[in-house]
């Protein structure tokens, strides 16, 4: 009768397990980078939205309101996506 190795047990399988400890690390690291990042920019954008876009009420025209559609289209793109609406929908 011959003695196997147990695959779980294998250097190589131990060999994979590390890689894929490493891997799922490395992920979660690059994943809060990026929440950072837009944390980043929603805050920024939340304080210009607070400042009225840097809009006085006595100088707004309709080239004020052209730009805040530029952005609420785009907005739109990102939540349509981020929550499956739009285009998205599935």
């Amino acid at each position: 009768m011959t003695t196997r190795l147990s695959p779980i047990t294998t250097p190589r399988h131990q060999l994979r397990a590390e890689k894929a400890r490493r891997n799922r690390e490395a992920a979660l690291s690059a994943f809060i980078g990026k929440k950072a990042e837009i944390d980043t920019m929603l805050a920024r954008l939340q304080a210009l939205s607070d400042d009225h876009f840097n809009a006085h009420p006595d100088e707004v025209n309709w080239g004020h309101v052209g730009t805040l559609e530029h952005y609420v289209r785009l907005l739109k793109r990102i939540t349509d996506s981020a929550f499956g609406e739009g285009e998205n929908a599935e």
